[in-house]
């Protein structure tokens, strides 16, 4: 798990030999996400510069190094990631004559493109974001892994240069960039808790490359002092697979246990694969069903002669307590386990400090409280940490999934169940994203065939790498620690998404399938199998009733020089913290006001760090 940051621009624009003073400044800026190591390399004829921070994972000896570059030094490398199936891999490129310095899955990489070109990616089982240099061809070849686990930004300078990143705050190490607020970014955030769109970020003109996608920018042309405009390719290499129906003739019980065993031995490879590390291994253990299922095939794979570490969080104030339940599952699966207790003091203490590290918009409640999380972690020596993040979307298991898959379309038009998603999502009831969410929405209804399928397709390919994996990375990068997600794996994935609704929603079960391979393997206690889902990662009563948490909202939010009043907000602000009003009634589009000032307040933060002046001034957009 690494940070990297570069360029590609016309040639000559750096000096042999020199690391350019700009290049050490992005490498500086994302310092945290790999402390162990820090390399670059310079190609002044290509105009290429490239800088990795290494957190050693895998190899932790400087045979692991990066940028890592092939026999002849023809293609260099710089890679942010893992690959999980790097050993089978190894083992095929070996036998196909290809030799290796390192026992790396980043060399692995090198070599499958030497032997594959760009369809290499299609071999990866892995979360990655990674830049290859070939420099026979002047050109650079960048991928994102399927879920958008792993980061990768870019941006285009007034050079023409192409500049990219795992953060967006490494940009601000360039002398020709200044950070402007992105008007429809910001509108979608305040809309929806998140940045919905592929390639849209909170800062202007830099753009994300969305999940699956593959991007190959040409270098300058042979004795150009001055290289033309870019030639920048993008494509998709990676889309969800179709429903795989049951086989004609099989009986309920025969494709039940087909279908509980293949899972069950897709999962149990997948964490094995997960669990490949030379340090310490823990599992964040919530003591819901994801990640107990998690801790439990670990634990079950590490044997009794090693125990688990397994860690649990709680907040103080608050109905949510996970603790309890954490400890159950760790005492029954037998785990060396660690408590966490969070109160709202340490949310007030670090949220304006620790906002930084979030350099894109997004409001999951447990971005803050993640972060405190990992940062015990890495106290208790824990770099790798194992957590549930992807199994609610790939197997419909939130709420809203039921209520979906209980719909049919000839009772309820396209248009009208889009909304109904929007105002789920959005917690409010209209606003200027409406329409655009509301087609993408009826266009995956369209080529899915059902509200379930089409709802998935959403959270994976677009809440889940524009929220919650924004959560994870930057959380546990904040701290230097790398986060897995087991059930985001292409291969856990491709069977999770291929297995028809009625083995994920049956008999007012969700994750059926899931509950069924614990069962059947003695992986969880009982009470553990049948337990709902439980809350979110950070209380939402905070807002309401934590007076002290409650002080410091409202004087952030209501900043003179912030958002609110920009926006149009500042009244309802006033009269939500000054009058307690929770919302407006119909046809105004407020009708959850705590929501939108959890947003403000995450808004005006994120301005104090990265926009100068610290405001809206930069931006005009007005709010509903």
């Amino acid at each position: 798990m690494c940070g990297i940051a570069g360029w590609l621009r016309s040639p000559g624009d750096v000096r042999a030999q020199a690391v350019p003073d700009e290049l050490v400044a992005m490498a500086d800026l994302q310092a945290h996400r790999g402390p162990d190591d820090r390399g670059y390399h310079v190609d002044p004829a290509g105009g290429l510069a490239l800088a990795h921070n290494r957190l050693s994972i895998i190899d932790l000896s400087p045979a692991g190094r990066q940028p890592m570059f092939n026999e002849d030094r023809t293609i260099a490398l710089a890679f942010n990631g893992e690959i999980y199936n790097f050993q089978k891999l190894r083992s095929k490129l070996v036998a196909s004559g290809h030799q290796f310095r390192s026992k790396t899955d980043s060399e692995v990489i090198l070599h499958a493109y030497e032997e594959w070109g760009q369809e290499c990616v299609e071999k990866f089982c892995g979360m990655f974001a990674f830049v290859l240099w070939d420099c026979r061809r002047r050109e650079l070849f960048a991928a994102r892994d399927p879920l958008g686990i792993k980061p990768f930004y870019y941006w285009t300078g007034p050079d023409e240069g192409f500049y990219f990143a795992s953060e967006m705050k490494a940009f601000r190490g360039l002398r020709a960039f200044t950070p402007r607020p992105c008007q429809r970014a910001v509108r979608q955030f305040l809309e929806m808790n998140f940045i919905y769109d592929e390639e849209l970020t909170a800062l202007e003109e830099v753009c994300k490359l969305p999940p699956g996608h593959l991007l190959t920018v040409s270098g300058a042309a042979s004795g150009a002092s001055r290289g033309p405009a870019r030639t920048i390719r993008r494509r998709r290499w990676w889309s969800p697979p179709p429903v795989r129906p049951s086989p004609a003739g099989t009986s309920l019980a025969e494709d039940e246990a087909e279908r509980v065993e293949r899972f069950a031995g897709v999962f149990r490879q997948t964490v094995e694969q997960h669990l490949i590390a030379d340090v310490r291994v823990g599992v964040l253990l919530s003591g819901g069903l994801d990640s107990s299922l998690v801790a439990s095939v670990a634990q079950k794979l590490l044997g009794a002669g090693q125990r688990l570490r397994t860690i649990s969080m709680g907040f103080a104030e608050s109905e949510i307590d996970e603790r309890p339940f954490g400890r159950r599952v760790a005492d029954y699966i037998g785990t060396d386990h660690l408590e966490v207790l969070i109160q709202p003091v340490d949310i007030t203490n670090t949220l304006p400090r620790e906002i930084y590290h979030f350099d894109d918009l997004f409001g999951d409640w447990g971005l803050i409280t993640t972060r405190l999380l990992y940062q015990q972690c890495r106290e208790a020596g824990v770099k790798v940490v194992l957590v549930g993040e992807g199994s609610d979307e790939v197997s419909g298991g939130y709420l809203h999934f039921q209520q979906a898959a209980e719909l049919r379309a000839e009772q309820t038009p396209t248009w009208r169940r889009a909304w109904n998603f929007y105002k789920w999502y959005s917690q409010r009831r209209w606003g200027r994203e409406t329409l655009p969410f509301c087609r993408i929405m009826a266009r995956l209804h369209d080529r899915q065939g059902d509200y379930f399928s089409a709802q998935r397709c959403f959270e994976i390919g677009w809440q889940l790498p524009n929220m919650y994996n924004m959560k994870v990375d930057k959380a546990s990068m904040a701290v230097s620690v790398e986060a897995r997600v087991p059930f985001q794996d292409v291969r856990v994935v491709h069977e999770a998404m291929s297995t028809p609704r009625e083995w994920w929603l049956r008999d007012g079960t969700n994750k059926y399938l899931l509950r069924r391979m614990a069962e059947l393997h003695k992986l969880l206690p009982p009470e553990i199998l049948r337990r709902p889902k439980f809350g979110g990662s950070m209380p939402l009563s905070w807002l309401n009733d934590s007076p002290r948490f409650r002080a410091f909202a409202h004087e952030v939010v209501l900043d003179p020089s912030g958002w609110a009043p920009a926006l149009g907000l500042r009244r309802p602000m006033l009269q939500y913290f000054d009058r307690g009003r929770a919302g407006y009634r119909w046809p105004h589009p407020l009708n959850n006001l705590r929501d939108v000032a959890w947003r403000l307040l995450l808004l005006n933060l994120w301005s104090r760090h990265y926009l100068v002046p610290a405001g809206p001034s930069q931006c005009g957009t007005r709010s509903g």
